[in-house]
């Protein structure tokens, strides 16, 4: 079993910056595929960017290309999701999953609780 512990969201301004991390515990993840995903209000949970286990293939949304990076370190046992030009329409909890494929879907095994990053304008 992999537990997931997401933190760094907040409030932030538009244009704005934060960086959320995704610390893992119960096994190493240096063999998962990780991967950020979102939830606005009233919205279905959206695919934000994932990494392969060792950082080679990278997938972002076409909406955070260009803004956001996505980044692991295997020996600290955790993923990064730095978010930069942030605008209101990236407000919502967002979710790291840990799982054996990258990819786009959400098809990962292990999921975190999420952290809620609010942009206000």
């Amino acid at each position: 079993q992999v537990q997931l512990v997401e933190s760094g969201g907040g409030l932030v301004q538009t244009g704005g910056s934060l960086r959320l991390s995704c610390a893992a515990s119960g096994r190493t993840i240096s063999s998962y595929a990780m991967g950020w995903f979102r939830q606005a209000p009233g919205k279905e949970r959206e695919f934000v960017g994932a990494i392969s286990w060792d950082g080679g293939i990278i997938y972002y949304a076409d909406s955070v290309q260009g803004r956001f990076t996505i980044s692991r370190d295997n020996a600290k046992n955790a993923v990064y999701l730095q978010m930069n030009s942030l605008k209101p329409e990236d407000t919502a909890v967002y979710y790291c999953a840990a799982g054996l494929m990258v990819t786009t879907n959400d098809e990962y095994d292990y999921w975190g609780q999420g952290t809620q990053v609010t942009v206000s304008s």
